[in-house]
């Protein structure tokens, strides 16, 4: 793709890059403090882990109803509506046509910030996972309490079981949106807008408008 065929536009929104880089952040210290609680390694002793897990895990919560709250107010929910349009077309893009030098089938937009790949998974992500991971990390947090809030036949090795499968998850999402990462016109050039606000993508008014076709059928 030549920068003639490209156009700069503001894709991220300043609240878009904090909420983007603090999440970052936040989930790579809970997953070195979790897995650390786990054994798997020694960095900083068992019961300091366990206390800036904590600490962070409650931090990360707080941070996603604030997330949950701007998304529902700014109208930012609508970038996560779950679409099949050209999304085999985008699956074939990323197992084929991207290592062809094909231009991605369905090309960023104001209005579109994510391809209907990004948007099932992230709405899985959002939606899905993280509440759970969210709500067995209160839950093992909370265990001397247990009692007091009527959850006696609640199975702690269950819970933890979820917690744990939830973190690796998320590990596996990290490693792939760090590869995806790389996959722009240029190895840094998604890095750079997520830190700019500013992205490079294909000329507007030459490429399908996908995404009113999606809102019309």
């Amino acid at each position: 793709m030549t920068a003639a065929n490209l156009t700069n536009i503001y894709l991220y929104t300043r609240y878009e890059r904090f909420w983007h880089w603090l999440q970052t952040v936040l989930i790579v210290i809970l997953l070195i403090t979790g897995f650390e609680t786990k054994g798997l390694y020694t960095l900083m002793g068992f019961k300091t882990a366990v206390e800036v897990h904590n600490f962070v895990g409650n931090t990360w919560l707080i941070a996603f109803l604030f997330f949950a709250f701007w998304i529902a107010t700014t109208g930012e929910w609508r970038q996560y509506i779950p679409t099949t349009k050209k999304m085999l077309k985008v699956v074939r893009y990323y197992l084929y046509g991207i290592f062809r030098g094909e231009p991605h089938p369905v090309p960023k937009r104001k209005d579109a910030k994510h391809n209907p790949l990004q948007r099932i998974t992230y709405l899985i992500l959002a939606a899905i996972l993280l509440p759970v991971q969210m709500v067995s990390g209160l839950l093992y947090w909370g265990y001397n309490s247990w009692p007091q809030w009527g959850l006696d036949g609640l199975s702690l090795k269950v819970v933890a079981l979820i917690h744990t499968a939830g973190a690796f998850a998320i590990l596996s999402f990290v490693i792939v949106h760090v590869y995806m990462i790389t996959t722009g016109h240029t190895i840094l050039a998604h890095t750079r807008a997520m830190i700019s606000g500013w992205e490079e993508v294909r000329d507007i008014d030459s490429v399908e408008d996908w995404e009113v076709k999606t809102k019309a059928t």
